[in-house]
């Protein structure tokens, strides 16, 4: 995994790339994310030279900017991932990963299983990675894709038949008088026995190779001052929660800025690799799909 470093890139510092314009940075405006990245936005860590501009949308919309390579540094889908890997570079930390749990599949009743694949279903989007577990899943015939916070409505108004709930919605369609139908998470263990990697953080390769590492250093150090400070941090990711009160967004935060977020390690990788081959042999994503991890220690990639 990996690309090569050459001379021009040992030659350039980070500042190099900011001289004349800022970084733009994707992220979704759900509560995970603004805790992960609450030091960088709050100005609590040192940048160190670096300017950043946060954008805040919904996943699809920053999985379909990154296949233009619109982003600087971006969250994208791991489904998206397999098809711009050629593009960005995948930074370890910050990775959603979901340990026996994932996206959840709701109903305003009980269906049966062999029934889902013709009930017409809500998804975030055609490059989620619920979108592509529920392929690999169910094969279902009936899709519509909807904005991840509009899934819910859809399911209680009948608009569909079944919902595929991603972020906060998977603690409070109880509340709605949902059922649980699947858990995509709990299914993707027991095929594999590994963790449901959803989505990954990525660098732009066309900045010089140093700039890359910063951003990753800055990423971890982002996280760590959150983790060191999480009522504050809690409290600042409530403002993306859509009225969870602060002990559901501690929930929340706590079910993917876990253990896999604070560095994918080799189990996380694996789990990326085993759903690309997956994906391949399913004609979900392309053959050339490849892992491409950078670190900044020690240079090594």
């Amino acid at each position: 995994m990996g690309f090569a470093q050459n001379d021009s890139d040992k030659c350039m510092l980070p500042s190099t790339i900011t001289q004349n314009r800022i970084l733009t940075l994707g992220h979704s405006p759900d509560p995970d994310d603004a805790f992960l990245f609450y030091g960088m936005t709050s100005g609590r860590i040192n940048l160190e030279g670096l300017q950043f501009e946060h954008v805040l949308q919904d996943i699809e919309m920053l999985n379909q900017r990154s296949f233009q390579g619109e982003m600087d540094v971006t969250a994208v889908s791991v489904h998206t991932y397999a098809y711009i890997s050629h593009q960005y570079a995948l930074l370890p930390y910050g990775a959603s990963v979901g340990e026996k749990y994932g996206p959840i599949l709701v109903a305003k009743k009980p269906i049966a299983l062999d029934r889902l694949p013709y009930v017409k279903i809500a998804s975030p989007g055609p490059r989620t990675t619920a979108q592509m577990v529920l392929s690999l899943c169910l094969k279902p015939t009936q899709v519509v894709f909807v904005p991840f916070d509009q899934i819910l409505g859809q399911v209680i108004f009948g608009k569909v038949g079944a919902g595929l709930l991603i972020h906060e919605g998977q603690l409070t369609y109880r509340e709605k008088g949902l059922v649980k139908i699947l858990d995509l998470g709990e299914w993707w263990y027991e095929k594999t026995k590994l963790p449901l990697p959803l989505g990954v953080n990525v660098v732009n390769k066309r900045l010089p190779l140093a700039t890359q590492r910063l951003v990753s250093k800055l990423l971890l150090r982002s996280l760590e001052y959150a983790m060191e400070h999480r009522s504050e941090a809690v409290d600042y990711a409530m403002n993306y929660g859509r009225g969870l009160k602060k002990d559901l967004t501690d929930r929340f935060v706590a079910m993917y800025v876990n253990h896999y977020a604070q560095d994918l390690g080799a189990r996380g990788i694996d789990a990326i690799e085993r759903l690309f081959k997956e994906g391949k042999q399913a004609g979900l994503i392309p053959k050339g799909a490849k892992v491409d991890i950078i670190s900044e220690i020690a240079g090594i990639q």
